[in-house]
């Protein structure tokens, strides 16, 4: 483990570099993180493993819209613009690097070995975060590795989650179903068959869709909470309620989305609701929004009333 050094008054250890720091510990430091290095451009870049492509390449190419992943293209600009966010904690943190990250490498290069032993690239990718914070905590040390923590874990959700999407059909029922009920507010009654919804005189009729319904909006709106309960919550059991009740709000936000292609229906313009709907996508979003920042607003409710100071007591006679 590292040990404390006397620096001068002048100088803190965010001024050392890393890795001459973590050399001083033992010679065989800089071929660790040479080694490392080496298995992420390998592993990730170069070798042809998977599908006859590198991982990073299997990935890419399942970040299509045809797949309904095509959120997995963001993880890794807002992963990056987290830590940016954080660059000032980043800066003023100790920096002391501590063995415990070669645990996380050791866990790190066990998914790799795994993975490429039964040629699941999934698992492969679980990797990643294993090891960007075992070099984190190996190199820079505890401070550093909680400051970005997130911003780490954050990249699992790039990972493509395949047969995940075929459990979303409990999805497009809950949506059909909401939405049945809500039409008779606006005075339209929809006859519901499965996923599909049609008007009671069969003028128009719009089907539940993955797309409208399944992984895509969920993980997307899951993301979409994560960072917001990192940045704007700092207790930890408001973050996980939030991220729990994510799920919630991506139905809600589908339910909304849904109702939205009806009520344009309604008024008379079913062509322009079914051709468009795809267009229609950015409306999910401020709905969520709307969801998660009501939702924080309760569990924020007690702590934002002002506080009453008391009144001054009068000195006895």
């Amino acid at each position: 483990m590292p040990t404390d050094s006397v620096l001068p008054a002048n100088e803190t250890r965010g001024d050392a570099a890393p890795v001459e720091a973590a050399a001083s510990r033992s010679p065989l430091v800089p071929l660790l993180v040479f080694t490392i290095a080496a298995t992420l451009v390998v592993f990730f870049g170069v070798l042809k493993v998977y599908a006859g492509a590198p991982i990073m390449v299997w990935a890419w190419k399942h970040w299509l819209p045809n797949l309904n992943q095509e959120y997995g293209k963001l993880v890794i600009p807002i992963a990056l613009w987290l830590v940016w966010y954080h660059r000032k904690e980043i800066r003023s943190a100790v920096k002391e690097g501590s063995n415990w990250g070669l645990l996380f490498l050791g866990a790190g290069f066990l998914f790799v070995l795994l993975g490429t032993r039964t040629l699941e690239p999934r698992i492969t990718m679980l990797a990643i975060p294993f090891l960007i914070l075992g070099v984190v905590l190996f190199l820079w040390g505890a401070q550093v590795a909680r400051i970005l923590a997130f911003p780490i874990g954050f990249l699992v959700f790039m990972i493509p989650v395949g047969a995940l999407q075929q459990t979303s059909f409990r999805l497009q029922f809950l949506i059909t179903d909401a939405v049945q009920a809500l039409c008779p507010l606006i005075g339209v009654k929809v006859d519901a068959v499965g996923t599909t919804l049609t008007s009671a005189n069969n003028a128009w009729g719009f089907d539940i869709a993955e797309g409208c319904s399944g992984i895509r909006s969920l993980i997307a709106i899951i993301m979409l909470t994560a960072v917001y309960a990192h940045i704007f919550e700092k207790l930890w059991w408001k973050k996980l309620v939030l991220l729990a009740l994510s799920v919630v709000f991506a139905v809600i936000a589908n339910i909304g989305r849904v109702f939205t292609i009806i009520v344009i229906a309604r008024l008379g313009h079913p062509q322009f609701a079914g051709t468009y709907h795809e267009y229609l996508g950015f409306i999910s979003f401020p709905i969520a929004l709307g969801a998660m920042l009501f939702c924080h607003k309760l569990l924020n409710l007690r702590s934002s009333k002002p506080t009453v100071p008391p009144e001054p007591q009068t000195a006895a006679s």
